[in-house]
């Protein structure tokens, strides 16, 4: 929704300068002038070249709330995703599905469950790719072992359950940027949530989540790492 949301903005805009230009050459006046009175620069590629360029983040338009500490040994912050973490399933070279370790500390003594997704907003999809989602994780449990995303899984904490997520599947399904798609940011988050369970089942789609969710997030914790095709 937010890809989708820019581009609609820049192809408005690009409209405009071109419409602009059309109805200043019928009218034989004069290019439009700044303050400096310079002639205003057309911006029709400007706006092109930045959405091709945008990197969406998927939290910037929820309203913002703390964060706390996340951290993983099996990726780092910034750094693209190690092959066993990207996705056999959908062909990329080497991939094997296998999610993670995640460990956690610093959410709101309030929290009362967590929610752990992977999410990529750049998937070619026009709506991101949710790649693995865990609901119901009790306010207990401060970390995920490696793996815990297999397919019935018996590493989740009691009462967790796996989403079957845009692969239609209750698993982790690992990174696969498609060739030439340029850089995904694939986003791992830890939300702490202020209610016990989600009342969800596991056939929910991770937007319907993120939307029953929302109201309830008191804390977010983030891992971002931005991988390219091999």
């Amino acid at each position: 929704m937010i890809r989708n949301s820019f581009r609609y903005a820049a192809a408005t805009a690009v409209a405009l300068v071109v419409t602009a230009g059309a109805l200043t050459g019928c009218s034989g006046s004069q290019p439009v002038k700044s303050s400096e009175d310079s002639a205003v620069t057309p911006v029709a590629a400007t706006v092109d070249s930045t959405a091709a360029r945008s990197r969406p983040n998927p939290y910037a338009y929820l309203p913002k709330v703390p964060s706390f500490r996340l951290t993983s040994k099996t990726l780092k912050n910034g750094k693209p995703l190690p092959t066993a973490q990207l996705s056999g399933v959908f062909g990329a070279p080497g991939g094997k599905d296998i999610s993670p370790q995640l460990s956690w500390s610093g959410f709101p003594k309030a929290t009362k469950s967590f929610v752990v997704s992977m999410y990529d907003p750049e998937a070619p999809t026009g709506s991101g790719f949710w790649h693995w989602v865990v609901a119901d994780i009790p306010a207990s449990a401060t970390s995920l072992p490696e793996n815990a995303g297999a397919l019935n899984s018996k590493d989740l904490p009691a009462g967790a359950f796996q989403l079957n997520a845009d692969a239609g599947m209750p698993r982790y399904i690992g990174g696969a940027p498609p060739a030439h798609s340029g850089t995904h940011d694939y986003y791992l988050t830890v939300t702490a949530l202020d209610v016990p369970t989600t009342g969800l089942k596991s056939a929910t789609s991770g937007a319907l989540l993120g939307f029953t969710i929302d109201s309830h997030t008191i804390a977010r914790a983030t891992l971002v790492a931005p991988t390219t095709a091999r």
